[in-house]
């Protein structure tokens, strides 16, 4: 994700925003932000030029937020909250998000445009605006310091409620806008994920779609930090994911994948043979590994070592297309080559069974768009899984 840079978002303007449609009065919003009159009408009215339609209807009463101003006013606050300061400005986070995402003021450069040296003073400056060390310096490399990560984490998750309220007035002009990061891990990416978007894209052409590709230990941190919207997967089983939400959607049954003309494919009984070839198989602590040894217990088997650990279905076909090796995957994954006949399944001794979902934020907010994306892949799963 370190590719994707921020806009430099005005703060400012947002805060005297969120206050004038707070207190409903410009008088009472810039007491609270400590601006002065004319400067908070003018950050409104950059605002408005910005977005292209009137934030508020002024009257003798006061102002009276229209319905873009409603819908952008919640995502505001929630922006300002996860900020923290009114010290801080649009450049510093967008230097320091930079910074956070790439580990480097070079690469940082890169990924904003940016020279290093703006880089460097953007995040002095708002290290001394907040009274707390961000960064330590390690050779070329740079480290968040532990307040550094939770401010990069709010920042993100600040950037993440701006381009909501933003896409979310601009669905609201009748303009085509946002886009959705879909964080996809192995399984999602055979069928799942792919007949979604096909559907979402024909239904809504204007939204953009990226697909981040990871395990669900890569996709996590950028969830948490409001990088990506949503994650596809393998849920966690009993894990305690206290700022994550998973929601399951189908269940999945993983078989024996092998080699066509596989020893075994002709064997009386597996049970006893499991652990005389070498296995193929995802790192320990993924869900498939731990449904492999529960499996291999059951079937009478210590589980052996695992030879090769590997999470990429490509690399994997091409392990068992070569040798007499096996691994536990969905045949979904594998639709191609086992309708080709180059690579068969059978059945596994004991049942394995894992769920499927999405994974989102606790307290996540969709916008419209991303709600509706929800429900595709709730009705794409309801066809093709259950």
């Amino acid at each position: 994700m370190s590719g994707m840079s921020e806009p430099a978002y005005n703060i400012r303007h947002y805060a005297a925003f969120a206050a004038t449609v707070r207190h409903g009065s410009v008088t009472r919003a810039a007491r609270a932000v400590n601006l002065t009159q004319p400067a908070l009408t003018q950050a409104i009215a950059r605002l408005e030029a910005d977005l292209g339609c009137a934030l508020f209807e002024r009257g003798s009463g006061g102002m009276a937020p229209t319905e873009p101003a409603r819908l952008l006013a919640p995502r505001a606050e929630a922006a300002i909250a996860q900020i923290g300061s009114p010290r801080v400005t649009g450049t510093q986070v967008r230097a320091f998000l930079a910074l956070a995402r790439s580990g480097s003021y070079a690469a940082a450069a890169e990924a904003t445009g940016l020279s290093a040296a703006s880089l460097h003073r953007a995040v002095a400056d708002l290290a001394v605006a907040l009274g707390t060390r961000l960064v330590d310096r390690r050779g070329r490399r740079v480290l968040l310091t532990p307040q550094g990560e939770r401010r990069a984490r709010g920042f993100g998750l600040a950037m993440a409620e701006l381009r909501s309220g933003l896409a979310e007035v601009a669905a609201w002009q009748g303009k085509a806008a946002g886009r959705i990061v879909v964080g996809a891990m192995p399984l999602s990416r055979a069928r799942w994920l792919p007949e979604t978007i096909l559907r979402f894209h024909g239904a809504h052409p204007g939204v953009g779609i990226a697909v981040v590709e990871g395990s669900h230990a890569e996709l996590a941190g950028p969830l948490r930090d409001g990088e990506i919207d949503l994650m596809l997967g393998a849920l966690r089983e009993g894990a305690v994911l206290e700022d994550l939400r998973q929601e399951p959607v189908f269940e999945d049954s993983p078989q024996l994948v092998m080699r066509s003309g596989h020893p075994l494919l002709a064997a009386d009984t597996l049970d006893a043979r499991l652990a005389d070839y070498p296995w193929v198989l995802p790192a320990r602590g993924t869900p498939l590994r731990q449904y492999w040894e529960r499996m291999m217990r059951a079937a009478g088997a210590e589980p052996p070592e695992v030879g090769i650990e590997c999470g990429s279905v490509l690399t994997v076909r091409q392990l068992l297309l070569g040798s007499d090796a096996l691994t536990l995957l969905s045949p979904a994954q594998l639709a191609v080559e086992l309708q080709a006949g180059v690579l068969a399944c059978l059945p596994t001794p004991a049942p394995v069974r894992r769920r499927i979902g999405i994974t989102t934020r606790e307290g996540w907010q969709p916008t419209g768009p991303q709600a509706a994306f929800l429900a595709l892949l709730r009705e794409v799963a309801g066809e093709e899984f259950a």
